[in-house]
């Protein structure tokens, strides 16, 4: 099974000037539930290359498990620090896709066509979406085939998203 993880590529918090980016925790923790259950665990973002890591990261209550394996996991952080460019990503490559989360999805995932066209594929496709902390919010301009708002009406249910990917 083949998940595709999608990081951001935003490093400011809105135009405050403070630095953002993706926060270690929520990504390390499910990609290794995904990776201990067997999935081949692909990982992209808008710009490919490095996505910025929030400078939060380092605080000792942002610390769990799966961050301090992630420090020792040189194969992983490869994969994090050459992450694929997003327009690159087609979803028929994958069996569902991952956007993880932190404060940047807000301002980098939503206006993003491809990010957007990738969403609408996955969805059209049955595949399931998982998101976690602020990506849901990149879902704002994400349409059904019909036109209408993809979150429109729906409730999240993270953990039956979950259950659907292993």
């Amino acid at each position: 099974m083949k998940i595709l993880t999608v990081l951001t590529s935003h490093s400011e918090l809105g135009n405050t000037g403070k630095k953002t980016g993706f926060w270690i925790e929520k990504f390390a923790a499910t990609y290794y539930v995904f990776a201990d259950a067997g999935a081949i665990k692909t990982i992209a973002s808008p710009a490919g290359g490095q996505p910025p890591i929030d400078p939060k990261r380092k605080a000792a209550n942002a610390q769990i498990p799966a961050t301090e394996r992630l420090y020792k996991d040189d194969e992983t952080i490869y994969k994090v620090a050459y992450s694929l460019k997003l327009c690159d990503i087609k979803a028929e490559d994958f069996y569902d896709v991952f956007y993880s989360g932190g404060h940047s999805p807000l301002w980098n995932l939503p206006n993003r066509d491809n990010f957007i066209k990738l969403t609408e594929d996955f969805y059209s496709t049955k595949k399931s979406l998982a998101f976690v902390c602020h990506a849901p919010a990149a879902l704002v301009k994400v349409k059904l085939k019909n036109g209408d708002s993809l979150v429109q009406g729906k409730i999240l249910h993270p953990r039956k998203l979950l259950q659907n990917c292993l």
